[in-house]
Parts: structure tokens; C-alpha cells; sequence
């Protein structure tokens, strides 16, 4: 796994983001996502030592693309300079929660966990409900010490407590998210080092897992929308 590589290539992507440089150095970026892949299957293998749930993955199917829709936003580049990824049960999809990875140079790159995406009315209503009626759970996981560590829950959120809740229990706060998740920042050189940056990931993966089991639960039954 040359992480530098991966690196080395999304740094001119980002300098030369256009379709011209990209598609004269498509070489280069085959080599870079190789390499990505490979980091994806050997955290496929150690993550699977605490989760066997996400096994079964090819890491061809977890990935993002980097091209960009461009039609709703006023930033028209065509490339996400990014190499990114969801390892869960069901692969990529949002839904089950489980373990995201951006590469992203200049310090923008993060390990990630929970539920991303707020566009779910029925998932945002799963966990509401769960968490309100297992807000003793909740607060064992979010206050767990090696959690407060490393992680704080953020997320997209409403002024007030929705309708249908109680204004004034425990959990309200949390009540108001309409999304649940966790990111923690990498600096570049944390990526340099491949052998190491596979432990700490493999490390900040093991300690998200509470967290995820929880936001699973509340979401058994979850049917992704049809299109």
C-alpha cells in the first residue's frame, strides 16, 4: 500500500482539476485507486476481526466516485479530488451504518462513522424513537471515556425538539438530529505511514462500533427507498 502515491496523485488532482489533466493522467489514477483498494482490503480483514459482518466486501464495490454532479452547484470543478469509502454489512450503502474513509490531501481527510445522510425521513424517525426510548443506552456509548476521546457526535439538526417528543427528556438535544455521525480528522502525514495508519484506523473503527450497533438497531427494518 503506497499511501504516498494516493497522496502524490489527488494533491495534482486537485491543482489541475480539470478534465483535460485527468483524463491525459487516467495511468496515474488507476495506480492511486489500486492502491486505495488494497488499503480497503486490508481493512476489510482487520475490521472483520472485531465485525465479521463486513467480510464478505470487495473493496471495488465500497468506493466513491470522484466525478462530481455539478448541475446544482456553483463550484463547477468536475473531480472531487477524494479517494472515498463505506465498509458495512450491505457495503456502501448508508444504510447499515458503518465505517467511512476519506483521503483527501491538504488535511481533509477523516475516519468516519453513524449515519450520514439526513434526506431519510424514515431512518431519522428509527433512531428518534430508539434513542428516546433508550436514551440510558445512548448516553453509556456517547460517554463511554475511550469515546469521549476521540469522538463527538455531530450531525444535522433541527431549532427545536420535532413534534411528537417530549420538549424536556434527557435526550433531547439528540432529538432534534436528523442525522448521527462521527468523523475524526487525519492530518496528511498521519497517512504517510501505511502499517500505521492501518492500526489507527483499525483502532478508531473498533471503539466507533458501540456507536454504530446502537444507530443499527434502531434501524432494523430500514428499507432503502426504491427509485
Amino acid at each position: 500500500m503506497n499511501m504516498q502515491l494516493i497522496i502524490n496523485y489527488l494533491s495534482e488532482l486537485s491543482r489541475n482539476n480539470n478534465r483535460e489533466w485527468y483524463h491525459a493522467n487516467k495511468e496515474e489514477y488507476k495506480k492511486a485507486n489500486a492502491e486505495f483498494e488494497g488499503l480497503l482490503q486490508a481493512l476489510i480483514s482487520e475490521i472483520g476481526k472485531f465485525d465479521s459482518s463486513i467480510l464478505h466486501n470487495n473493496p471495488k464495490d465500497l468506493t466513491f466516485k470522484i466525478v462530481r454532479d455539478t448541475r446544482f452547484s456553483h463550484d463547477k470543478s468536475p473531480y472531487n479530488p477524494a479517494f472515498r469509502a463505506h465498509i458495512s454489512s450491505k457495503g456502501k450503502l448508508p444504510v447499515p451504518v458503518g465505517y467511512y474513509l476519506m483521503v483527501k490531501p491538504d488535511n481533509q481527510s477523516f475516519l468516519g462513522g453513524g449515519l450520514f445522510a439526513d434526506m431519510f425521513k424514515d431512518a431519522t424517525g428509527m433512531i428518534r424513537d430508539y434513542i428516546a426510548q433508550n436514551g440510558e443506552e445512548w448516553e453509556r456509548i456517547i460517554h463511554d471515556p475511550e469515546f469521549e476521546k476521540h469522538f463527538v457526535v455531530q450531525g444535522t439538526a433541527l431549532k427545536n425538539v420535532p413534534a411528537g417528543y417530549e420538549k424536556e427528556h434527557p435526550q433531547a438535544e439528540y432529538l432534534k438530529f436528523k442525522s448521527w455521525y462521527l468523523e475524526y480528522p487525519l492530518k496528511d502525514e498521519e497517512l504517510e505511514n501505511a502499517e500505521l495508519f492501518l492500526v489507527k484506523a483499525t483502532d478508531l473503527f473498533r471503539k466507533m462500533k458501540p456507536f454504530n450497533d446502537y444507530l443499527n438497531k434502531a434501524l432494523a427494518g430500514f428499507q432503502m427507498p426504491t427509485r
